[in-house]
């Protein structure tokens, strides 16, 4: 039987999971792929910390070791980042070994080239768990809805804000405590700026839109705002209209250009992904012969990944197997424009405290007017001598409009505070 060699780069979280994964699954390599498959090296920072089960013989500090080495076929890279990890999947694939990545970061910035490389080589370059964690959408995205034109792929693709989102409306948490609760837990990193404002999301976000529309789409293309300024009041309000509040990643298709964002969104209680909750993530796609597919599952997390990275491990090795690495390249054979975040349009709900006296509803319609905002309802609660809070939903409008009507209402002395801008899904 075939032995076919795997160099590892990198152990921590998702590449330890990775080395227990393939030796889980040892025995059943030969009915399913028809050879085994063994990891010969593994990089790492520290060749001298104790790794409980791991063979310190397997491990490296130059990561030369392993593109150099001529038994390894499949380079495997969970080390994160841009660099090295760049410069090592490139020397990988110029040595003609094939890579498989979980890299998002890297993938959303400089796929075009690695993908092109790849082609070049005729090796293949395989990043299932770059997106969403465990949940297969790369591949069904390439292959199994390869018949659809697809127009719209949305989702909730960061565990962690989904969980404090979630702790913020079924337990009543503010979102200093949620976040707390989170990095308690390990869903939220020490520093978690990437998760909480929105920046992780908006890298998946331009990895599926690019493969969903078969067009370039970089992470600076996708508009982001995260959810730190989500409050109890902007949840309460939620409930009240039968919505929850969901950090989504949306990318659209349209007739003018690609619309790519990651941002805070009322979703009613009716939508599939207004369900799902805590740590889990789940896209949710449009094409026209499928219509509507969810994929849902566990977003991150030591084993769900490991569980995309072993699944890319598996597919690569079937074609070594037959002789026919570097079948799927990159798909983006269109050159499609990424839409001006001003021209996407999208309905808002607007909180705002203002002076409590007559004529200050008109004036602010008026502004509204103005700016080609139409409204769709006001809400006016919490009312006191000086001071009423008040809700205004709106219909859909460009965002351009939206934001220079802001402005304006900002300037405004009847205005004490704009207190939260949300988008609403309709």
């Amino acid at each position: 039987m075939n032995n076919i060699k795997i160099g590892l780069l990198g152990l921590g979280t998702v590449g330890t999971g990775v080395y227990k994964l393939i030796g889980m699954r040892s025995d059943i390599m030969e009915k399913t792929i028809g050879a085994q498959i063994e990891v010969k090296r593994i990089l790492v920072h520290n060749i001298n910390k104790k790794r409980e089960g791991i063979d310190p013989a397997l491990l490296t500090d130059n990561w030369r070791e392993i593109v150099e080495d001529e038994e390894i076929q499949i380079v495997v890279e969970v080390m994160g980042g841009m660099e090295p990890a760049k410069t090592v999947i490139m020397e990988a694939l110029r040595a003609g070994k094939n890579v498989v990545s979980a890299n998002k970061d890297l993938i959303a910035e400089e796929g075009r080239e690695l993908l092109d490389t790849a082609q070049e080589e005729g090796r293949d370059f395989l990043f299932e768990a770059a997106v969403a964690g465990g949940i297969p959408i790369i591949r069904p995205l390439k292959q199994c809805l390869a018949g659809n034109d697809i127009d719209t792929v949305m989702g909730i693709v960061n565990g962690t804000t989904n969980y404090i989102l979630t702790k913020m409306f079924e337990d009543g948490m503010d979102f200093e405590d949620a976040l707390k609760k989170a990095q308690e837990l390990g869903y939220a990193e020490a520093d978690p700026t990437a998760d909480i404002e929105g920046l992780d999301a908006a890298r998946k976000v331009a990895i599926m839109a690019s493969i969903a529309f078969h067009s370039r789409v970089v992470f600076s293309d996708v508009y982001t705002q995260g959810i730190t300024k989500i409050t109890a009041r902007d949840i309460a309000y939620a409930k009240e209209f039968d919505s929850v509040i969901k950090l989504l990643g949306v990318a659209k298709n349209t007739e003018d250009g690609i619309e790519a964002g990651v941002y805070p969104m009322m979703l009613h209680k009716d939508h599939p992904l207004a369900s799902v909750r805590d740590s889990f993530n789940a896209v949710f796609i449009h094409g026209d012969a499928v219509d509507d597919a969810m994929f849902y599952g566990r977003g991150a997390g030591e084993m769900p990944t490991a569980s995309a990275v072993v699944g890319d491990v598996i597919d690569v090795a079937r074609d070594l197997q037959h002789g026919c690495t570097g079948r799927i390249s990159c798909t983006c054979y269109k050159e499609l424009p990424v839409k001006a975040w001003g021209e996407v349009k999208n309905a808002f709900f607007i909180r705002m405290q203002v002076r409590n006296q007559p004529g200050v509803l008109a004036a602010i319609a008026k502004v509204f007017g103005e700016h080609k905002v139409s409204i769709a309802r006001v809400v006016q609660e919490h009312t006191n001598p000086d001071a009423a809070e008040l809700v205004i939903v709106t219909e859909k409008v460009k965002e351009k409009y939206m934001e220079n009507a802001l402005d304006k209402l900002k300037s405004m002395d009847s205005i004490y505070e704009i207190s939260s801008v949300i988008r609403e899904y309709v």
